[in-house]
């Protein structure tokens, strides 16, 4: 008997990226989640500067169609040079 999925499709999925605190790099980390997530919105987006002000947290939720695209969404996050970790 197979494994039923550990989640249900579509569903609301939140996202955390780490990252440089640079104006860019967050300018391009939403811009990859809106190719994935087109109907993430600004107002959607939250940021939080590390202590010291080097770092970025951004955090959203999306409406996550399947694993393929959390696959490639993470996959593409990870290509960017300012990204540090994704959650």
């Amino acid at each position: 008997m197979a494994n039923p999925p550990r989640i249900e499709f579509p569903c609301e999925y939140p996202i955390k990226v780490i990252g440089e605190s640079d104006r860019q790099a967050v300018a391009e980390i939403i811009a990859v989640v809106r190719k994935h997530a087109p109907e993430v919105t600004p107002d959607q987006v939250n940021t939080r500067s590390s202590r010291e002000g080097n770092f970025q947290s951004i955090r959203m939720n999306i409406v996550a169609t399947g694993e393929e695209q959390l696959r490639e969404l993470h996959t593409e996050l990870l290509t960017l040079p300012s990204v540090r970790l994704v959650l």
